[in-house]
């Protein structure tokens, strides 16, 4: 690829599928038309990028995989291969499950067509013009529920070698915060300060816990391509392209026993422990099955809202909230589900903002003990008071436009319960 090609490039016809565009709302006649739609129009896109070979292919409006089979038929007679990329293949039927899971198991048990789907794909592999297939998602659900009709695929997800191909080393992100620094005429402290912030929201990533730790990408190109435009720091350091994550957590949370995992992901003292990732994750496993606290961990860890931390004594693997930016989901999604009341929610605005230019404590206290305390008093979680505290602290108080807040930062060689950093590019507020 680029300036190091491999022996088979230019070789292949390359043919995307991309279910990301699919909805999938409505009744299984809908989903399966949208489906069809889908490849259909991918097939159809083939006869424009390479006419010479595929501009008489057949659409089959009503079965897309007759229209699949004759594309790979006219692939057949040139030398050259099928490459068949999936995008976001999970896309629409985890969308599907949380909607509507007697959908989802219309399309992929028995001989759902999503199922169908993807016994062609194995079929036209086995030498009938399909060399390549390279699937990528978000999360294992699906392959498990289709793995009967697709039983040929080999899982990369953590592999060792592939650990960090989709994240960015520190060092690739102090190259490109020293380019911004030449146009923006950044001194090496402002550079520091730059890779500081960077750090503390954006990096965290472990996928093998023997490799270093990596930035997420999509926050941190975020964060580099405003601060390349503007020469200032984005007000809102969380990508909007990444909120749909408060939305797993909260999936989550609402499965049996969901609520005390996402308490203890909270809890630094405490985190969850598993032995290794769980990768069974079939419909019959998330909507009826024993969800224990390490199949939920797995979960969030696939979904990228955890990632790897130490092993303990006992060799178990700790899992983590990679940044402050994901702790900010998890502590979003904990006000929502806790003081979920509009005029509850207007208080929280108003009491954090009177502490946050006064330093007035009391009006925020006074809250905590009335409100917060008798939610928990209703539900049986067994959390420590120390902990119970913190979290509703850290939910009332939490706002990456003025502050970076953080538990148990290292201070004075000591840790602090609680922090609240000036944000330093609101010099108004350092003064004050």
């Amino acid at each position: 690829m680029g300036q190091n090609p491999t022996p088979n490039h230019n070789r292949y016809f390359i043919l995307r599928w991309d279910f990301s565009m699919m909805d999938g709302h409505g009744s299984v006649e809908d989903i399966k038309r949208a489906l069809h739609n889908q490849i259909n129009a991918s097939i159809r896109g083939m006869g424009i990028r390479y006419p010479d070979i595929f501009s008489s292919v057949f659409i089959n409006q009503e079965d897309s995989m007759e229209s699949f089979h004759h594309l790979v038929e006219l692939a057949q007679s040139t030398p050259h291969k099928l490459y068949l990329l999936i995008d976001e293949y999970d896309n629409f039927a985890n969308e599907v499950m949380v909607a509507d899971h007697s959908n989802y198991e219309t399309l992929v048990m028995g001989e759902g067509f999503l199922k169908t789907v993807f016994k062609n794909i194995k079929g036209l592999s086995a030498g009938m013009g399909i060399d390549r297939v390279f699937i990528a998602g978000v999360s294992p659900i699906v392959m498990s529920d289709v793995s009967s009709g697709y039983n040929v695929a080999s899982n990369i997800t953590l592999m060792p070698k592939f650990a960090d191909l989709c994240g960015l080393h520190e060092t690739e992100v102090i190259d490109v915060l020293k380019q911004i620094a030449q146009k923006c005429q950044l001194s090496e402290e402002q550079q520091a300060e730059a890779l500081a912030m960077m750090r503390r929201f954006y990096n965290g990533y472990r996928f093998d816990d023997n490799e270093d730790k990596i930035y997420n990408p999509t926050l941190a190109l975020y964060f580099l391509r405003y601060l390349q435009e503007y020469c200032k720091y984005p007000k809102q350091m969380l990508d909007s392209n990444l909120a749909m994550d408060s939305n797993r957590i909260g999936y989550v949370a609402s499965l049996p026993h969901g609520y005390e995992i996402i308490a203890r992901i909270l809890d630094p003292d405490n985190p969850p422990k598993i032995d290794w990732p769980s990768d069974k994750f079939g419909v019959k496993d998330m909507l009826f099955g024993a969800k224990d606290q390490p199949f939920m961990a797995s979960l969030l860890f696939y979904l990228g809202v955890l990632t790897f931390g130490e092993r303990d004594f006992m060799g178990r693997l700790t899992l983590q909230i990679p940044n402050l930016v994901i702790r900010r989901l998890y502590l979003e999604r904990l006000q929502e589900m806790l003081l979920p009341k509009y005029e509850d929610r207007e208080s929280i605005r108003h009491i954090a903002e009177h502490f946050y230019h006064s330093g007035d404590i009391e009006p925020l206290c006074d809250f905590v003990e009335t409100r917060f305390f008798q939610v928990f008093d209703n539900r049986d979680y067994r959390w420590a008071n120390e902990l119970v505290i913190k979290t509703a602290f850290l939910t009332i108080l939490f706002n990456d436009i003025f502050y970076v807040m953080d538990s148990e930062q290292e201070l004075n060689k000591g840790y602090a319960d609680l922090s609240l950093i000036v944000r330093p590019d609101i010099p108004k507020l350092s003064h004050s």
